[in-house]
């Protein structure tokens, strides 16, 4: 079997499938103008973000028995399109759970405590103690909207905090039985969540979200966190409710628009408002990109191109 890798994976799975005889071509570097040229002449393909599994790349891909997915997020493959010509899908969604539940407790308690502020402060030699008065997140609640891995994930970092914790999914029942989670409706996680945590994929339904109606039905002060997809999040309607105190604070790793050599004149000032406030918190989209997450995520793809596994639904 021929094998086109397009994107960083861990050593483990070239290694180990090239140890089975399969003939491997990782190429990190590729683009997506030269995936389109060579992807007839593979029977697999392992990809992640960059790479659209769309019905004409799909179509050129002849010999394709399988696409696999570098994580989770499915946007970016037809997957109806790819089972109609009996390719199997695989992806690997809990392979990076963890590393985003730690990540979205590490935000929030940066937050919580002005962490970075009171960094940046500390090493230009100003020290503010009054100023950098942190609240405690025992006796608040918690709301999370999609508990799949990552929710799930998030939710077992916030045990033992003195929280309570809320959570709403459209397609997933069950998840309250033995949990630490309350099954509750998408308007009581809006009501009484003093923090909300996005954990979702990109669909038409997730697209835009969380708007200007979504948040003015938030309780008053609530604090946004997100490290599922930018576009989940209306970022001008953000901006609107953190400027009239609204919205308390922001803990982000994702944007509508993660390139920003590509920003408009309009996006560039919207981003540099959204930045400016000291109660937002920002990382690079890397809340599910550790060491450890890279092996991991290798390995569950390694284990089910062997398998034989295919994405379910």
């Amino acid at each position: 079997m021929r094998i086109l890798i397009t994107d960083k994976v861990h050593p483990v799975l070239v290694q180990t499938l090239s140890n089975k005889g399969w003939s491997i071509e990782y190429n990190d570097g590729i683009t997506i103008e030269e995936v389109h040229g060579v992807i007839h002449r593979f029977e697999g393909v392992i990809i992640n973000s960059k790479i659209i599994m769309d019905r004409k790349l799909i179509d050129k891909g002849v010999n394709l028995s399988f696409i696999a997915r570098l994580g989770s997020g499915m946007e970016i493959v037809d997957i109806p399109y790819a089972r109609s010509k009996n390719i199997r899908i695989i992806n690997a969604p809990e392979g990076n759970a963890n590393a985003v539940g730690e990540h979205a407790m590490g935000m929030l308690l940066m937050l919580a405590n002005n962490l970075l502020k009171g960094h940046q402060e500390v090493t230009s030699f100003i020290w503010d103690r009054e100023g950098n008065r942190g609240f405690e997140l025992e006796g608040k609640t918690v709301g999370i909207i999609g508990v799949g891995h990552t929710g799930s994930a998030f939710a077992s970092k916030l045990q033992g905090w003195g929280l309570h914790i809320l959570g709403y999914d459209k397609y997933k029942a069950g998840f309250g039985i033995n949990s630490v989670v309350e099954e509750t409706s998408l308007e009581k996680v809006m009501k009484e969540s003093d923090i909300i945590s996005f954990h979702l994929p990109l669909s038409e339904e997730t697209i835009g979200m969380c708007n200007l109606d979504f948040l003015k039905s938030c309780k008053p002060g609530v604090i946004i966190i997100n490290t599922s997809r930018g576009q989940v999040i209306r970022t001008q309607d953000l901006i609107d409710c953190l400027e009239i105190g609204h919205v308390s604070g922001a803990c982000l790793d994702v944007f509508e628009n993660e390139k920003p050599a590509t920003y408009t004149p309009v996006e560039k000032a919207m981003y540099t408002q959204l930045f400016s406030f000291p109660n937002v918190i920002t990382s690079p989209h890397v809340a599910g990109w550790t060491h450890q997450s890279l092996q991991r995520i290798a390995e569950l793809i390694l284990e089910r191109i062997e398998n034989g596994y295919t994405l379910e639904g």
